[in-house]
């Protein structure tokens, strides 16, 4: 057993049986569970292609790809692998259920989209709207270069198409579930990036998952503040080279 951090916050979100799990929750207090760019442009999201693939070939075919084709993603694409990571699958009892799985459904992980080349859409840097299926504008311009630098230098993220960014909203998840919230937050941005994997290989593209970077560059890049909401994992998204 050592005093480093990680060892520290296992051991301290442990749940233990004679030990309370977090107590009662305000139901007053809940926070909202969408992000939203109020007066920001809106790009909606078309309806996206029919599959040919199945799930175990996509299974079998998903490899980590770090070099792409120079050939545009299109507006369906994204639309289809958005939704597949991020969007709402039914609604069933007041809920509105979504693609990947989420403790107590509070649905922590936002999702950004950086724009180097997508047919119909301009580069820059985009918020998905979930509610709506639509992109919401953060700011537009060439930014895949200063995400390279960010990201320790992976030139990747300046060479694919598009790069997936998600962030989490600590605080959805630790209204309910305190510090034992930042173990589901991970989990779930990582069920989110597998469904992104697979929903890509099924259209001919390929991914690889980023988590090596400067945190506070990247927050910077989209404007968030790093506390409250921060950038957590990334993928690079394109056709393979």
């Amino acid at each position: 057993m050592t005093d480093g951090i990680g060892e520290i916050f296992q051991q301290e979100t442990k749940y233990f049986r004679d030990r309370p799990t977090g107590g009662m929750v305000d139901r007053r207090q809940k926070p909202s569970l969408y992000k939203e760019y109020p007066g920001s442009d809106e790009i909606a999201l078309p309806k996206f292609p029919p599959l040919g693939t199945t799930l175990e070939g996509c299974i079998r075919t998903r490899r980590s790809v770090r070099e792409y084709a120079p050939v545009p993603v299109s507006l369906s694409q994204i639309s289809f692998m958005i939704w597949a990571s991020a969007g709402i699958s039914g609604r069933a009892g007041g809920y509105e259920f979504r693609t990947a799985p989420s403790a107590g459904a509070l649905y922590p992980i936002e999702t950004y989209l950086l724009v180097n080349n997508c047919a119909g859409l301009k580069n820059g840097i985009y918020h998905y709207s979930v509610r709506r299926h639509s992109l919401e504008t953060v700011k537009q311009g060439d930014f895949g270069e200063k995400l390279a630098h960010a990201s320790l230098g992976q030139s990747m993220c300046a060479d694919a198409p598009c790069v997936f960014i998600w962030s989490a909203v600590f605080g959805r998840s630790r209204w309910k579930y305190k510090d034992r919230a930042y173990r589901y937050v991970y989990l779930e941005a990582g069920h989110m990036a597998q469904n992104l994997a697979l929903a890509a290989v099924s259209l001919g593209l390929g991914t690889c998952q980023i988590a090596a970077f400067f945190d506070d560059d990247v927050n910077q890049l989209i404007g968030l503040d790093g506390m409250d909401e921060s950038v957590i994992y990334m993928s690079s998204v394109g056709r393979p080279a």
